[in-house]
């Protein structure tokens, strides 16, 4: 029988560097409501299962971009009024990406409470 070979194959945890980590464990948990875990001195951790979700804080200027979190969600519009109506501030709201054969591919784009950009992603199969 021979062996698989070595793959990376699932993702367990993303970081997002973040400047002030109370306002961004706020904005995540309170805003986004993703589901916290718990804090350590200078990182926060929430559960996106299986994907777990690290903001870290980090010192001085930030001289790189962040990571793009993809969120996915059943109904876009109803995510995207949702956290309109919780002060998100869209920088492109329910937008139609690309007609599929079997679904259509939404997406909708803002920024943390750091400036990191973020996406709502839904794929629609319509009734």
């Amino acid at each position: 029988m021979s062996e698989s070979p070595f793959g990376l194959r699932q993702l367990g945890q993303i970081l997002v560097p973040v400047q002030d980590l109370e306002r961004a464990i706020a904005f995540y948990r309170d805003v986004l409501g993703v589901p916290f875990l718990f804090q350590v001195p200078r990182m926060a951790f929430f559960d996106l299962a299986p994907v777990r979700l690290m903001l870290a804080q980090h010192e001085g200027e930030r001289d790189y971009a962040g990571s793009i979190l993809y969120y996915g969600v059943d109904d876009i519009r109803q995510a995207h009024t949702t956290l309109a109506e919780r002060g998100v501030t869209f920088d492109q709201g329910p937008l139609l990406i690309a007609e599929m054969e079997d679904h259509d591919l939404w997406m909708a784009f803002f920024r943390d409470s750091e400036g990191n950009q973020v996406a709502l992603m839904a794929e629609d199969r319509g009734s």
